[in-house]
């Protein structure tokens, strides 16, 4: 009998260790499931490699740890994605921090920037043009026709930013939004000289069309430029801070996580819908979480100097509070 009752409490002595231990993995706390004011929650996003480190939390159970249940709502677009959490369709969008700006400027939206998504890595955001082009190097930029995603997102900015740096003029150029998906095809259709590409679009359109690089976008000004970012409106945040501080806690510990590539691609591979062999050779953008003014000040700094607005903006109050453990 007795060797029986301390059998039992061994198998449930050995069960809680493994539970604890699961939540650790998971990043989360665990004790945090019934604090937050609304564990079911929306998140507005548009797809890209960007997310890895939500999908993570998402499907490694980082959100489930911290009392979240975490629904995606797939956008078109960071301008589409930013619309949809503005009209209370969705708690909280990812989108660019050049639109999360341009809104502030406008005064379109109250937003808070919630969490950080990433930056520029060498090599991950490249203007890019193929071998029949007009485009041999950066200063053959001026006045041509170069793909862009949308008007003032971090394509466009980027591009930009980077002619100027090259004492190119931007003015001339004959911009040309479209998909990142169809640039590949439109650089081998003769369609337009040059693309701004990110990855895995980068790696896609070098295998497709022979796509090479003409300047890297994240160099000069840009380097380790800050690129997307997760923002609320100033209600949402106010009305909902122990959920939002799970989501940055979430997100904090997945980012921890994501510098083990293996556990990466996987999730590229199956969510961005992206071939293996192109996710093992794309470059990876930085992955961040938490906020720092300083560093996100560099967006508003550049908008402003290229002209697209007037006024000054701080970056430090557009940022909301932020968590400092996960």
């Amino acid at each position: 009998m007795f060797r029986r009752a301390f059998l039992r409490r061994s198998a449930v002595l050995f069960s809680a260790t493994l539970l604890l231990a699961g939540c650790n993995q998971a990043g989360g706390s665990g004790s945090a499931g019934g604090n937050v004011e609304k564990p079911a929650i929306r998140v507005a996003i548009f797809t890209a490699v960007d997310l890895a480190t939500l999908w993570l939390a998402q499907q490694g159970g980082y959100f489930k740890a911290e009392g979240l249940d975490v629904q995606t709502d797939v956008a078109a677009s960071g301008q589409e994605s930013l619309t949809r959490m503005t009209k209370g369709q969705d708690d909280i969008a990812l989108s660019t921090y050049t639109l999360f700006f341009l809104a502030k400027s406008s005064g379109t939206a109250d937003v808070q920037l919630v969490a950080d998504a990433t930056s520029a890595s060498p090599g991950s955001n490249e203007v890019v043009t193929v071998p029949n082009s007009l485009v041999k190097t950066v200063n053959d930029l001026g006045g041509k026709r170069i793909a862009i995603s949308s008007k003032n997102a971090a394509s466009d900015i980027l591009t930009r930013s980077v002619m100027r740096d090259h004492g190119v003029d931007y003015t001339k150029v004959q911009w040309v939004p479209m998909p990142l998906p169809e640039m590949g095809a439109a650089l081998a259709q003769g369609k337009v000289d040059a693309a701004y590409q990110p990855e895995p679009f980068l790696t896609q359109s070098a295998k497709l069309a022979g796509a090479y690089p003409v300047v890297d976008a994240a160099s000069g000004s840009s380097q380790a430029f800050p690129l997307t970012g997760f923002g609320a409106t100033g209600k949402w945040v106010k009305d909902h801070p122990k959920t939002m501080a799970a989501f940055q806690r979430a997100m904090l510990a997945a980012t921890r996580d994501s510098a083990d590539r293996g556990r990466i691609e996987p999730l590229v591979v199956r969510n961005a819908r992206v071939d293996q062999d192109i996710a093992s050779l794309m470059v990876m953008p930085a992955f961040g979480s938490t906020l720092d003014a300083r560093r996100i000040q560099r967006v508003p700094d550049l908008l402003q100097q290229l002209g697209i607005i007037q006024t000054k903006i701080d970056a430090s109050e557009m940022i909301a509070p932020q968590s400092s453990s996960g």
